[in-house]
């Protein structure tokens, strides 16, 4: 791998300050760089007994974080900015930037800053899928004027695409050639330039990040299994809840096995391919995220047979599912932590977990670390030989027990060690390469989305910029596209498409109560979720209007009675599944921005494949609204509402459509088939060759 990585390291030392009004026996800071740990970072207290600072080296960029007092106080930084996370909880923010980013960045001033500029010739500045190469450079924000790719004695335009707070990149998409070939990068900027390169690749020797084909065409229902449907009482806990009565952090309320079987004719009603299931492993806990044992299935669930019996009845009927493992940490009743408890410093699982002091005792502010302090909580040690054998065998065992296994979804995926996700990548896809494997990280998932780790994760960033332009209304829609294009082009295209799109989970209040109970605040953002690239994920019940604020809340009992042919969210849901499962493009195409209008708080984006496109038109105003969308980017130009039936033409030879949309609504654009565009995709025609022309496939995002 060549590198270009000028001048610095992409960290940089912060010193963090706390002054405490009263005495303290400790302070902590606990943040989204080390996965919120309230005793990674102790902070030492100075001569006056009240100041506490701790220096850090901390990857450039954006940073949460909050103090912890005595290891159990969580407050946030009187000194720093605050921002609420999107799950109801209000954190420090802190911005750390290279030290050469205190000179001004402007368009045509000459000037690059070197520390920013980045390239190499692997994922994610060059990238190879559906037979054309990614070529990307990362720039400062706001200080290049122009970039272009020099193959021979073509030089072919980059992209400008959205970035972060710190960088933008440069992108273009070109053939992929049989053949080595050498390239250059240019960076033009005022009188300025800059080459990097060249470079030499080999397209035979190029790594590919495959990911599965198969989730950007599905659609994921996610299923909380203790509040889905209780299909038999003989597995109910004692004290077990009425399944209308109100959520705790402790209480159960009979969900099981039987419950989802049951349920299947009505996940196929909503066009669900895939169910993913929070943990179903037998657990002292009600979310089950402290697993007693990772090969058995909790009894107020099932059993293991009944387990397999479902994974072949939802086979029988086109549906796989997906297992939650949390294999950062386990339950005190895990047979290793028990054997510690028992025999201290003897035992021979000693090194799988984090042992501060002994004797081992589960009490709060426990002597070994737990996650977030939890002392039902003990982290495991994943670098541990024997411990890392074990927690690799648990996805063999259930694909290889229960059929139907389409996938593992990774609990607090970003706070366990990255060599074991390697580890755990090799082990899953020898067994079939087309498991999908979804880490969860609420931010940036780069680090981890380059091929060797994980091949997608949860949608936090997804979810943070719907309920900010959609349930807030704190955006515009130029803010929102500018979002949505950034997490976009943050990733590899592969990746992009088999993300993990979501509104609610079983982690953040639902959607439909942070809209304030606005349906059609909700069927905006399901449009979007249903036609941006990547999976729709839905949260159970979410598509039946259910409410429910921070956990526990957000995980009653599911609402049947609401699940009829009345619900109007309910009909809009399988609609949106309808429209979705029958358009090539909503599943696998690339987007394209069209339109933004902040004033009439209206937007429209595309998604192109190779013989299909759709536009999607929203009105979040609560104004009838009149625009029009330039389509030469596409064929087509006849087009056709699928949600209400209203067809549209382009205008003459601009290419340009005509909309109107009623208030707080959308449109999602198909195209009318004529009888010439019938004839032609029944004539198979060579595909274009032309670099530059190619290179002009997309406006302002890279293919």
């Amino acid at each position: 791998m060549i590198l270009l990585a000028i001048a610095q390291s992409e960290t940089a030392q912060h010193t963090f300050r706390y002054v405490s009004e009263s005495s303290l026996t400790s302070v902590h800071v606990a943040g989204t760089f080390n996965g919120w740990s309230n005793s990674k970072n102790p902070m030492k207290v100075e001569a006056d007994g009240r100041t506490w600072t701790v220096t850090l080296p901390l990857s450039l960029g954006q940073h949460q974080y909050k103090f912890v007092l005595n290891s159990s106080t969580w407050v946030t930084d009187p000194k720093a900015k605050s921002q609420d996370d999107g799950g109801g909880n209000i954190n420090s923010l802190l911005f750390v930037e290279p030290a050469d980013f205190k000179l001004p960045a402007n368009i045509g001033d000459g000037r690059f800053t070197l520390s920013a500029l980045q390239h190499s010739t692997s994922i994610p500045y060059f990238n190879v899928d559906q037979g054309k190469a990614q070529v990307s450079v990362r720039v400062r924000k706001g200080d290049v004027e122009f970039a272009s790719v020099t193959i021979g004695r073509v030089n072919i335009a980059m992209n400008r695409v959205a970035g972060d707070d710190l960088y933008e990149f440069f992108k273009v998409s070109i053939p992929v050639s049989a053949e080595r070939f050498e390239y250059t990068i240019v960076l033009l900027d005022g009188a300025g330039s800059k080459k990097l390169g060249p470079y030499t690749v080999d397209p035979k020797s190029v790594p590919v990040f495959e990911t599965p084909n198969w989730v950007s065409r599905g659609i994921v229902y996610q299923i909380f299994p203790d509040r889905f449907a209780n299909g038999s009482t003989a597995n109910d806990p004692e004290g077990v809840m009425p399944w209308d009565g109100t959520p705790t952090y402790g209480n159960r309320f009979g969900g099981d096995i039987t419950g989802v079987k049951s349920k299947l004719s009505y996940l196929k009603s909503l066009g669900v391919s895939t169910v993913y299931f929070n943990p179903i492993f037998k657990s002292p806990s009600n979310h089950r995220y402290e697993a007693d044992t990772y090969f058995e299935i909790d009894p107020q669930f099932g059993t293991n047979a009944e387990f397999v019996d479902l994974g072949k009845a939802m086979k029988a009927q086109g549906l796989g599912y997906v297992l939650d493992l949390c294999l950062n940490h386990t339950s005190p009743r895990f047979f290793a932590f028990d054997d510690i408890v028992k025999n201290g410093e003897k035992s021979e699982y000693l090194d799988w977990y984090f042992i501060k002091n002994f004797p081992v005792v589960v009490k709060d502010r426990p002597d070994y670390e737990a996650w977030f302090g939890f002392p039902s909580m003990p982290k495991l040690n994943t670098k541990n030989v024997s411990a890392r054998k074990h927690l690799l065998s648990v996805a063999p065992f259930w694909y290889k027990t229960a059929p139907g296994l389409q996938g593992v979804r990774l609990d607090v995926a970003n706070e366990v060690e990255m060599d074991f996700w390697r580890a755990f990548r090799k082990e899953v896809k020898g067994l079939n390469k087309d498991l999908w494997i979804v880490g969860e990280h609420w931010g940036d998932g780069r680090p981890w989305l380059s091929g060797d780790q994980w091949d997608s994760m949860m949608g936090y960033q997804f979810r943070d910029a719907n309920l900010r332009f959609i349930a807030e209304q704190r955006t515009t829609p130029s803010q929102y596209l500018d979002t949505l294009f950034r997490v976009y082009d943050s990733y590899v295209p592969q990746v992009s498409r088999n993300l993990m799109l979501l509104l609610s989970s079983h982690d953040t209040p639902r959607f439909l109560t942070l809209c304030g109970g606005d349906v059609k605040k909700q069927k905006l953002a399901a449009t979007v979720q249903f036609t941006w690239p990547g999976t729709p994920s839905v949260y159970y019940g979410e598509e039946i209007g259910m409410q429910g604020g921070v956990d526990p809340q957000n995980r009653r009992g599911m609402e049947w009675s609401k699940a009829t042919s009345e619900n109007d969210l309910l009909n809009y849901y399988k609609q949106l599944g309808r429209i979705r499962q029958s358009s090539e493009s909503l599943k696998v195409g690339s987007p394209i921005r069209l339109h933004a209008d902040d004033q009439a708080g209206v937007l429209a984006f595309a998604r192109k494949a190779e013989n299909d496109a759709s536009i999607i038109a929203v009105n979040r105003s609560t104004d009838r609204r009149s625009f029009t969308v330039s389509t030469k980017l596409l064929a087509q130009r006849s087009w056709q509402d699928a949600l209400s039936g209203k067809q549209f033409s382009s205008l003459g030879d601009s290419r340009t459509l005509a909309l109107t949309l009623e208030p707080m609504s959308a449109a999602i654009l198909r195209p009318i088939p004529s009888q010439t565009s019938i004839s032609a995709r029944k004539v198979k025609t060579q595909k274009a060759t032309s670099l530059s022309t190619d290179s002009l496939e997309r406006t302002g995002v890279s293919n």
